[in-house]
């Protein structure tokens, strides 16, 4: 097998087919034929403020995106070139490294709701009180620094190629499930796949739906971690702490500016590492512990 080791210039020419700004405009259509919809039917899915919100966001990440390109690529190559094992790149690499990339989205997904760092990269993405295609366009600006999370695939021999093509993919296909309008389907679906039903429950703040259902393609790392929740009552949707702003830069920053506060506050450095890295849900019993000492 060849494992001749790559340069950051031959993956560059190799002119990587970007599939999430050729599908941009099928989202945006597809964003307002929904908004249409909804107005007709007088339901209340959509908010102007809220979607200009989303949709600046979104643009502003494609720019972050495409100016750390470099880095992005470097990081993922450095360590494709650590290894001296390569899987061969066929259709089945495809599918295994879909697959593979889906089980780390799980687990950075699970550690960005749970610890209270990486949540500040993932609550823009939950501040919305509304459930539209328009809130996929919500991603952090601050979410690029969560590719360390993929350092795994590419330590297994995935080419880079195969890597970011199989990325590309498994983001674009959270746009599809973040809908009213899509149901239940049928059960071999609901049970394997990520579904509009199942991430209606991840993005809802009850009780019962809260830190639940984080797959990203796939529901079966939900089931396997006992994270699973069927959608079973209306979802609430927003954040337990909402944030009243439609301002875009206060939305991706307004967690970090609150963890720089309660670290200027801290009167320690356990206080400090708690304050930074709590879990978000038991942040306010933190603050109570600490206050009381």
């Amino acid at each position: 097998m060849n494992n001749e080791k790559l340069t950051l210039e031959q993956v560059l020419s190799m002119d990587l087919p970007n599939i999430i700004l050729y599908a941009a405009p099928v989202m945006i259509i597809l964003v307002a034929l929904e908004w249409i919809i909804s107005f007709y039917k007088k339901k209340d899915y959509y908010d102007g403020k809220d979607t200009f919100a989303a949709t600046t966001i979104g643009i502003v990440n494609v720019a972050i995106s495409a100016s750390i390109k470099l880095i992005t690529f470097g990081i993922i190559l450095f360590f494709y070139n650590l290894v001296p094992w390569r899987i061969p790149d066929t259709w089945w690499s495809f599918i295994l490294c879909l697959v593979w990339i889906d089980f780390w989205r799980y687990w950075a997904h699970r550690i960005a709701h749970e610890n209270r760092f990486w949540w500040a990269t993932h609550v823009t993405h939950h501040s919305s009180e509304k459930y539209n295609w328009s809130v996929s366009f919500r991603l952090g600006w601050t979410q690029h620094i969560k590719i360390v999370f993929f350092i795994p695939v590419a330590l297994s021999g995935f080419h880079p190629v195969v890597f970011f093509i199989c990325h590309q993919i498994e983001v674009l296909y959270q746009f599809w499930i973040h809908t009213e309008y899509i149901r239940k389907l049928p059960k071999p679906i609901e049970y394997i796949f990520t579904t509009p039903s199942h991430h209606r429950v991840h993005h809802a703040r009850n009780d019962k739906y809260l830190d639940k259902n984080y797959g990203s393609t796939f529901i079966i790392w939900d089931r396997i971690f006992g994270t699973f929740q069927p959608e079973e009552e209306q979802a609430d949707y927003g954040i337990t702490r909402p944030v009243k702003s439609y301002n875009p830069v206060y939305l991706c920053f307004h967690e970090w500016m609150d963890i720089i506060k309660d670290i200027r506050n801290s009167k320690s450095l356990k206080e400090v590492y708690a304050m930074t890295f709590v879990r978000p849900s038991r942040l306010e019993e933190k603050r109570k512990s600490f206050r009381d000492k």
